[in-house]
């Protein structure tokens, strides 16, 4: 296959161009190499000097750590790399720098930069990545999952009661094989030594499991701790390493969690790869296995289905039954991997970081590490991290008008900023090598190649991979000018970053002016797009594209405006927020005031049946529409489920309680059930929730219960709480409705 037309770049893949390398750990004094050859792993050891950069090797000056000097070139902020025989020693000098410095590492002033993964240091430095050469069905997968037993009168299963053990534990690798090991069969110890040599008779490369850091292996963990049984997971025969409270940061959420790392291999948490899906596109109900599963359609038509309430009962009643569930979880686990895993395969062959540790980097520390490596290659120093700039204006964004309108035409710039960066010439001033806009027009150009050779391709592997590939590298094009305006990073430049944003308004108002001279209405503008109204003599699609090739052609070279869509209506609701017919009758909703998973489901359904409505004309039926959800809400066999509401945690429920006694907040209903619950929160879980009682004066916070905590034959919803919400979401289309008629218009 032609993969290596795109691989051959060093800049980009790493100088190392050794194939099939599987993971990379630490041993003794070397670096272990794990490679892959067909069902066989091997190991290659290489001697490695871990490293720290600093302003002045004088600074070392009185520490017991030996260590020699590279000097580096050019005029960086990091100018010597101290290079040690063992990562001790390393350590050793971290300490020392940190103390003789007070601490002020990893601050933009801090004099030494210290990278506190070793395996991660030597990718830098030798140009090592995994994976290369190698297909993603090589890798050797394994999806764990287990279920639990609860002790009556509990809500939840707890590894530090006694009685709450495992009772099943389901295995399907990518190869093929199943496994279930049976709690009616085996004691738990029996099931933990058994699931030890299951790991190593798979021999996998990578673990996935859907929420398995918070959940399966800190289960897993504490009761083999209970047990005395050692977790010799790794292929070197050691435990794995546990760090109670990793903290992993996506986009707008922080999620503290527990993270596993297993010698020589991979952990994967599907839930986290579903998260990382769901960013952009923000279309899931819910990020659970089920509900993932279903809305990518990998759910088996006989799945089996059972609620967390029914697992103990199960199990006692017909456990082939529970048995069944957990391996039909497995199967979906695995389906859900080799669908959202494959991106973050083809990015652990760019980025210098395991597998495991790709998922979790932002976009901006892994362009980071694309310019630390070839200035190390190239022996260049490096600059320090930007200080923090003041705030500068984002992208242009307006609403020209409000309400119904149609017909409607999409056109956009081209990937903007990183246009704007490649016209213009605009780079940092700290990128002495260059690398800044080269990198950024590799991108672009391998983007379009992997989209050529997707069309061209000859069989489905083929047409995957290099779909995969273009998608890849958009997320990368995209993601330089957020780099380039980030503080946190050695090559960013707030000030280059201000004027690509200045450049993006020129250019979007230049647009505006285009096309409203040319007789067309502009509605929603948003940073580098326009959805307009075209002026009555341009109605066929090749009026409107011609329309918007001759505003194309007003631009100079590499600024390309293009035709995204044609759309029957649009309801502009305010700015950012609107949604869209299309001409096969498709609806497009944008916005979190008109579309958010936070929101209970009945108010979701209603306010897209509301948009339905008044996008095709039929803004008369609203006010019977609110009659029938009125009558749900009032019926007898309401669904707890429809009312109930899902929200994030932001931050540990400590610390929330902490905020609110020193009156630094307002009491929240989710971190009221987390408070009270048995089982332990933390930042970043989601909790599902109802209002009980009755009448109207109450709060939220003060009558929420968990959704689990629902009883069917005692009802409890509080129907005056939900109606009056229902009610204030029709009052916000009021306006948009058909007016009745007055005297004047008689």
């Amino acid at each position: 296959m032609p993969h290596t037309l795109i691989e051959q770049n060093p800049l980009l893949f790493g100088h190392d161009e050794r194939p099939s390398i599987i993971a990379i750990e630490p041993a003794g004094h070397f670096i272990r190499l794990f490679f892959r050859n067909g069902e066989r792993v091997t190991f290659h050891d290489e001697p490695f000097q871990p490293f720290i950069l600093v302003n002045n090797p004088a600074l070392l000056s009185g520490c017991r750590a030996p260590c020699t000097v590279r000097p580096l070139t050019g005029e960086g902020f990091y100018r010597f790399q101290l290079l040690f025989d063992t990562w001790s020693d390393c350590l050793t000098a971290r300490d020392f720098l940190v103390t003789k410095t007070a601490g002020n590492h990893p601050s933009s002033e801090a004099p030494f930069l210290f990278l506190s993964d070793l395996s991660h240091q030597y990718m830098l430095s030798s140009g090592t990545t995994l994976f290369k050469g190698m297909e993603f069905s090589e890798l050797r997968c394994l999806a764990l999952d287990i279920e639990t037993d609860c002790a009556e009168g509990y809500g939840f299963s707890n590894a530090d009661r006694a009685e709450d053990r495992i009772i099943s534990i389901a295995l399907k690798d990518s190869h093929g094989g199943e496994l279930v090991l049976q709690g009616d069969q085996l004691g738990e110890a029996e099931l933990l030594s058994a699931l030890n040599k299951a790991i190593h008779d798979f021999d996998p490369d990578v673990i996935t499991g859907h929420n398995i850091f918070r959940f399966d292996l800190e289960y897993i963990g504490r009761r083999a701790e209970r047990h005395g049984i050692r977790l010799n997971w790794g292929r070197n025969g050691s435990a794995p390493h546990h760090t109670p409270h990793a903290r992993w940061n996506l986009a707008e959420k922080t999620m503290d969690y527990p993270r596993w790392d297993i010698y020589g291999r991979h952990i994967i948490d599907t839930y986290f790869l579903v998260l990382l899906y769901d960013t952009a596109g923000r279309n899931l109900e819910s990020h659970g296995l089920k509900a993932a599963a279903r809305h990518f359609g990998l759910a088996a038509e006989d799945r089996t289905y059972l609620d967390g309430e029914h697992i103990s009962s199960t199990f006692r009643q017909d456990p082939e039954l529970l048995y069944r569930y957990n391996m039909d979880d497995v199967r979906e686990t695995l389906a859900l991997f080799r669908l959202l895993g494959y991106p973050w395969f083809l990015q652990s062959r760019i980025f210098p970081y395991s597998f495991q540790s790709c998922l979790v980097r932002g976009n901006g520390t892994r362009i980071n590490a694309l310019f630390l490596r070839e200035y190390l290659h190239r022996g260049h120093a490096i600059p320090a991290r930007a200080a923090t700039g003041a705030p500068f204006e984002g992208g242009y964004t307006e609403l020209r008008r409000q309400g119904i309108i149609g017909p409607i035409v999409h056109c956009d710039v081209a990937s903007l900023y990183p246009s704007l960066m490649l016209t213009y010439r605009l780079a940092p001033p700290g990128d002495t090598l260059g690398l800044f806009l080269p990198m950024l027009a590799d991108l672009r150009r391998f983007r379009l190649t992997a989209k050529q050779m997707a069309s061209r391709a000859e069989t489905t592997a083929d047409r995957h991979y290099f779909n995969a590939l273009q998608q890849l590298f958009k997320v990368l094009i995209n993601s330089f000018y957020g780099y380039l305006g980030s503080t946190q990073h050695n090559f960013s430049d707030q000030g280059v970053a201000a004027e690509v944003t200045r450049l993006g308004r020129v250019t979007i108002k230049e647009m505006i002016e285009l096309l409203q001279a040319a007789g067309a209405e502009p509605i929603e503008i948003d940073t580098d797009g326009i959805y307009f109204r075209p002026p009555d003599r341009c109605q066929s699609a090749g009026e409107v594209q011609e329309l918007v090739r001759q505003v194309s052609a007003a631009f100079p070279p590499g600024i390309e405006v293009e035709l995204d869509g044609r759309y029957q209506s649009m309801f502009a609701y305010k700015s950012k927020n609107y949604a869209l017919l299309g001409d096969d009758g498709t609806i497009v909703i944008r916005g979190s005031a008109l579309r958010s998973r936070g929101v209970e489901p009945f108010l979701r359904e209603f306010m897209g049946e509301v948009i339905e409505r008044l996008l095709t004309g039929k803004g008369t039926e609203v006010e019977p529409l609110f009659d029938h959800y009125l009558a749900r809400l009032r019926s007898a066999q309401l669904e707890v489920s429809w009312v109930a509401r899902s929200e994030t945690l932001t931050e540990s429920p400590a610390r929330y309680r902490s905020k609110l006694q020193a009156g630094k907040r307002n009491h929240s209903a989710p971190f009221e059930i987390a408070l009270a619950s048995e089982r332990p929160y933390n930042a970043g879980d989601r909790i599902t929730y109802y209002v009980s009682g009755s009448g109207k004066g109450g709060t939220a916070y003060g009558q929420c219960r968990p959704i689990t905590a629902f009883d069917p034959l005692h009802p409890d919803i509080n129907i005056s709480y939900y109606r009056d919400k229902l009610h204030h979401i029709l009052k916000r289309f009021e306006p948009f409705l058909p007016q009745e008629p007055t005297l004047f218009d008689l």
